[in-house]
């Protein structure tokens, strides 16, 4: 992904849901434990990808040292999120079916997530010569312009816009 240079920020408004999954490897030598684990996101990212009406409006991964990995991910609204995490038709249900057989309460690997409802106007974002991240990469960037210089302004004018 190319560089973009100098001072931008998403151009994203309106709510959104926030949604950070990971998993935590706790025994190294249980490869057989976590690797189906690790390798289950993928597809269901494609999944999400492929399908514009499933609410899923994008994620970046995040290494957390050798033992962690963790998603940010970004999402239209709560009940898009919900919807695809209790669907039968969809991949997300045998993986987690998979995990609570093959792994349950062993210790081996551990999971997590936490999801944030935003409201429009309910956050702000800062891009110094980077490729498109985050909510940048979800919904573009613009220019910090002068009157978006700080983090103040940005927030008020993400408010004022929603």
């Amino acid at each position: 992904m190319s560089v973009v240079k100098g001072r931008m920020t998403a151009d994203f408004s309106g709510p959104l849901v926030v949604f950070v999954i990971g998993m935590r490897i706790n025994r190294f030598h249980r490869i057989g434990k976590w690797w189906p684990v690790l390798m289950a996101m993928r597809p269901m990212l494609q999944e999400l990808a492929a399908n514009p009406d499933s609410g899923f409006l994008g994620t970046e991964y995040c290494l957390q040292g050798p033992r962690q990995v963790m998603l940010l991910q970004y999402w239209r609204d709560f009940d898009s999120l919900e919807a695809y995490a209790r669907s039968r038709d969809d991949m997300h249900w045998p993986a987690w079916v998979a995990f609570n057989k093959n792994v349950g309460n062993d210790g081996t690997v551990g999971i997590f997530h936490e999801t944030y409802t935003v409201g429009g106007g309910a956050y702000e974002n800062i891009y110094a010569n980077m490729p498109p991240f985050g909510l940048g990469k979800v919904g573009g960037l613009i220019p910090a312009t002068s009157s978006r210089n700080e983090a103040r302004s940005r927030m008020r004018e993400s408010a004022r816009e929603a």
